[in-house]
C-alpha cells in the first residue's frame, strides 16, 4: 500500500505538471485540493457538528499547512524538474526526524542530505534555478508540518473527515492565487478530467493508502518507505515528462535518499505501533 501510495502520489505530480501551461501552477493547486474536498467529504461526511474547539483549531491549522506545502510544492515543479523538486522537498520531513530522534548519529545523515542538495544548488544549471530549489524546501518545510498536524487532527477527530474539511481550507486560502487560472477550465472543459485524476492519486488515494497502511505497519518501517519518494519522482518525470536527470543529479538523489532511511533506521519508537 505504501509503495502504491508513493507511485501514485508521483504520477499525479507528473499529470499536474504537464497542466501548468494552460492553468498554471496556482490553478492547478486550486483545482486539486477543491476536488480532493468534495470527494472526500462526499465518502465521509464528517461529522463536524460533534467537533471540539480544539477539533476545529487542528483542521484548520493542518489546512494551512497543507495549502503551503501544495501550492508552493507546485511552484517549484513550474521551475524544476519533478524529480530534484522531490529530493529537496523531502529535506523537510528528514529535518523532522533528525529533531525528534535526536540522536548524534543524525547530524552525519543530515550532512550527507546538505551535501546532496549542495550537489544540486553547484551543479544543475539552468535545469534548476535557485529560486525553485528554495520554493522546494520552503515546500518541504510545510511538509514536515503538515505530518506533526495531520497525527494531532488523527487523535482529535477519528476515521479521515477531518481531511475532507483541512483540505476545503486549503482550498480556501489558495483561492485567491488560484482563481484566474483555473478559470481557463471554462474554455477547456477537458482538463477537468486531468485534474479530476490528480485530485484521485495526489490525494484521495494516497492518503487513504497511507492511513490504512499505518495500521498494519511500524511507522519506522514506513518512514523507511517513504525514502523512496525521490527515486519515484525521478523515474516519474523520466518517464510521464522526458525529464532525464544527470549523474550529479541522480547522486544527489541518492545521497539524499540514503540519510533519510539512515535517519528513520536509527529511530526506534518508545511506543508500540
Amino acid at each position: 500500500m505504501v509503495l502504491t501510495a508513493i507511485i501514485s502520489v508521483q504520477v499525479g505530480s507528473a499529470i499536474a505538471t504537464g497542466l501548468f501551461d494552460e492553468l498554471g501552477a496556482s490553478g492547478v493547486t486550486l483545482l486539486r485540493l477543491t476536488f480532493a474536498a468534495l470527494i472526500l467529504a462526499a465518502v465521509t461526511r464528517p461529522r463536524i457538528r460533534t467537533w471540539t474547539p480544539a477539533a476545529w483549531r487542528a483542521a484548520t491549522l493542518l489546512g494551512v499547512a497543507m495549502a503551503g506545502m501544495n501550492l508552493i510544492f507546485y511552484l517549484s515543479l513550474s521551475m524544476v524538474p519533478l524529480g530534484i523538486a522531490v529530493t529537496v522537498e523531502f529535506l523537510g520531513p528528514l529535518l523532522l526526524a533528525v529533531v525528534q530522534t535526536r540522536r548524534a548519529l543524525d547530524l552525519l545523515w543530515a550532512a550527507l542530505a546538505a551535501a546532496g542538495v549542495l550537489l544540486l544548488g553547484v551543479d544543475s544549471g539552468d535545469s534548476a534555478p535557485a529560486l525553485g530549489l528554495l520554493l522546494a524546501f520552503v515546500a518541504g518545510l510545510f511538509w514536515a508540518s503538515y505530518i506533526v498536524l495531520s497525527a494531532r487532527l488523527g487523535g482529535l477527530v477519528p476515521g479521515t473527515g477531518g481531511l475532507a474539511v483541512s483540505l476545503a481550507v486549503a482550498a480556501a486560502l489558495v483561492l485567491p492565487f488560484g482563481a484566474p487560472g483555473a478559470t481557463a477550465v471554462a474554455d477547456h472543459p477537458s482538463l477537468l478530467l486531468s485534474v479530476a485524476a490528480v485530485a484521485l492519486l495526489s490525494s484521495v488515494l494516497s492518503y487513504g493508502l497511507e492511513l490504512n497502511a499505518l495500521r498494519r505497519i511500524p511507522t519506522r518501517v514506513f518512514g523507511i518507505l517513504m525514502s523512496l519518494e525521490p527515486a519515484a519522482a525521478a523515474v516519474a518525470g523520466l518517464i510521464l515528462l522526458a525529464q532525464r536527470l544527470g549523474p550529479t543529479e541522480i547522486v544527489a538523489l541518492l545521497l539524499v535518499t540514503l540519510a533519510s532511511a539512515g535517519v528513520t533506521l536509527a529511530h526506534r519508537d518508545r511506543t508500540p505501533t
